[in-house]
């Protein structure tokens, strides 16, 4: 189930930019190369860039590439280490919760006044129900983290650290020069 998942986010991931880059690129070929171009495209890739964020975040959970301030919880021992980071999954999952709840309530609303977006014949609670779908990835993914520190397999969020992969990038290319 969790490698259709990681599959299924990564799809999704990549077509959506695959998909923005080549309507941009398009559309600024259409306006500043032949002077026209699609009214439609300015909102769609609107929307598909809000989902692309959205599964965006929740990757960035599974992959560890977001920017995490942890110089406090790292003076902890791993106990409490473990602590803090479930007591900020509980906390993201009941943030999570919040929104799951919020975007149920409006979708419906949308959905029974009908609305449509403005350039496309698309009905506003589909185009929106990327709150429901990033936001529901985003709960697993917190949720899967929360086991892993209950079951002790984690201690802490993965993050970025930009400061370690540079020195091991400088070191490497140091270790290059010598060999040279």
């Amino acid at each position: 189930m969790l490698r259709l998942l990681n599959r299924t986010e990564e799809a999704i991931i990549c077509l959506l930019l695959t998909v923005t880059t080549l309507l941009v690129f398009v559309d600024v070929v259409m306006r500043f190369g032949f002077n026209t171009g699609f009214m439609w495209t300015q909102e769609l890739t609107l929307h598909m860039s809000a989902w692309f964020v959205l599964f965006g975040a929740s990757y960035g959970i599974k992959a560890g590439s977001h920017i995490g301030v942890d110089a406090f919880v790292k003076l902890f021992p791993r106990t409490g280490r473990r602590i803090l980071t479930a007591i900020g999954c509980l906390l993201g999952l009941f943030y999570c919760a919040l929104v799951l709840y919020g975007s149920w309530i409006y979708l419906n609303k949308v959905k029974r006044i009908g609305i449509e977006l403005e350039d496309l014949p698309i009905p506003a609670w589909i185009a929106h129900s990327m709150l429901l779908v990033g936001f529901t990835f985003l709960t697993i993914r917190i949720g899967i983290l929360l086991y892993d520190v209950i079951t002790d397999k984690a201690d802490g969020f993965r993050h970025a650290d930009e400061a370690k992969d540079s020195m091991e990038l400088v070191e490497e290319l140091k270790g290059e020069e010598v060999a040279s």
